[in-house]
């Protein structure tokens, strides 16, 4: 006679296979379920990633004359190639308390585009044409801001890690080497093509905020602190993003240096209420 015990392989092994069954149809429902209807409610974002065309504070910049007429022409073609998202509303790396001045400069623009400015930036160029085009009829800001020392890993007795930071900022592209071009050799839809690319993106993130998290003092956070002030700054311009009279009716362009485009790109991936459509459908 057979010991019944036996049969507990056996057993043991039908069970695995209907819960790895289980655990398949699970994955699988979670891989296909994103439904149309859930989707639809979202607010479409086109969240774009600049370099400031004028006058800025940032610690890297990039050679443009925003002055030089042809430069304009080349920025307005790429308003025309983004004219196709049809924004109803656009929303610009400035303070919210200047709303009500852009709102009125923005306006004006609309009924005479040939309106001079003084010190145009990507805001007066890219994000003041491409609402006219559109028709779009509202402009908000949502910048904060916090300050911070990105240097800090430079101005302390880092303890932490010193060799991967300073091997980093020696050469921050020793990992990624297809992103080491001279961005001043780029023409300006090369560039922004650039800017918009996701491992770019990632680069922003890493070499603005977390490889600060390297630097440090002993039994100290100082790299680690700094890097959550930008971190903040992000968070609070979301933040102010999320403050808008925004329905899902809504499509929403966002012009802003790419390093918060990076950050946004990573809030709104995990957003209940946006939804990003690719940059590259537009900015061919």
């Amino acid at each position: 006679m057979k010991s019944p015990y036996n049969f507990f392989p056996i057993l043991i092994l039908l069970l695995f296979i209907s819960c790895t069954n289980e655990n398949e149809a699970v994955i699988k429902k979670i891989d296909t379920s994103s439904s149309t209807k859930v989707q639809s409610e979202k607010i479409q974002v086109l969240n774009f990633g600049t370099f400031h065309m004028g006058f800025t504070t940032d610690a890297t910049t990039t050679k443009f004359n925003e002055h030089d007429k042809e430069n304009q022409r080349a920025v307005h073609e790429i308003a025309k190639k983004l004219v196709d998202f049809k924004p109803t509303v656009i929303v610009v790396e400035t303070l919210p308390k200047n709303n009500a001045f852009y709102q009125e400069q923005y306006e004006a623009y609309c009924k005479d585009p040939t309106m001079f400015f003084k010190d145009p930036t990507e805001l007066e160029l890219l994000a003041y044409e491409l609402g006219r085009l559109a028709g779009t009829e509202k402009i908000y800001g949502i910048d904060h801001k916090i300050y911070y020392d990105y240097r800090v890993g430079e101005n302390i007795d880092n303890q932490i890690d010193s060799i991967t930071y300073n091997a980093y900022k020696n050469n921050p592209f020793y990992h990624t080497p297809e992103l080491q071009v001279n961005r001043d050799s780029l023409d300006l839809l090369g560039n922004l093509l650039l800017r918009n690319h996701d491992q770019y993106l990632d680069f922003l993130i890493t070499i603005n905020a977390d490889i600060l998290t390297h630097a440090g003092t002993e039994g100290a956070f100082e790299g680690a602190d700094e890097a959550a002030k930008y971190y903040q700054r992000n968070l609070r311009m979301y933040s102010n993003l999320n403050r808008l009279p925004l329905t899902s009716e809504d499509r929403v362009f966002i012009l802003m240096g790419a390093s918060h485009t990076a950050f946004f790109r990573d809030f709104m991936s995990r957003s209940p209420k946006y939804e990003m459509v690719n940059t590259f459908d537009y900015l061919k």
